[in-house]
């Protein structure tokens, strides 16, 4: 059974075996979780991004999926990237949030990672409201089948990491 933990800090500093970007689609940085973990990692994993986006990802990541590159300067062995969907009032997207991280702990089985540390994925620019992103996040690692021993929740803030520790019954 995989241990879930939440911590509050910033997740480039995270001695696991894999950090999840919540990337955009073109994997080529950006803003928030994308911008830091693009700039504290240095530029291999820019390098390794473009190679995806020339050969077997052409047209960018699709939401809900996940994928994987070098985690160039971070203290982790790898940077699992995901996309999350925008948040919708009109449209149910949660099956393609919960995908991000089930994806990305499928992914994390397939390099071998046994720790893993995500941010709360589309509870940023991408609008989800943060108590469905806190549950959506919480039972999609839940139902994963993964070989991962510890997901780490990264809390940027204390308001977060409170939502994550509540919904998993920690606070």
């Amino acid at each position: 059974m995989t241990e879930i933990e939440v911590i509050q800090g910033d997740i480039t500093t995270q001695t696991v075996d894999a950090i999840v970007n919540a990337a955009n689609s073109a994997l080529l940085g950006g803003g928030g979780v994308d911008g830091a973990i693009h700039r504290a990692g240095g530029p291999e994993i820019l390098a390794e991004c473009r190679q995806l986006r020339a050969s077997v990802l052409p047209n960018g990541l699709p939401a809900g999926d996940a994928v994987a590159t070098t985690a160039g300067r971070l203290s982790a062995r790898w940077v699992i990237h995901t996309v999350g969907p925008v948040y919708s009032a009109s449209e149910d997207r949660s099956a393609i949030l919960r995908s991000a991280y089930t994806r990305s702990l499928e992914v994390a089985d397939e390099v071998g990672a046994r720790t893993v540390a995500f941010p709360l994925i589309s509870a940023g620019v991408y609008g989800w409201p943060h108590g469905d992103a806190v549950h959506q996040a919480v039972t999609a690692v839940r139902a994963a089948g993964t070989k991962v021993h510890r997901v780490t929740f990264v809390a940027f803030g204390s308001p977060m990491a409170q939502l994550l520790r509540a919904e998993l019954g920690l606070a």
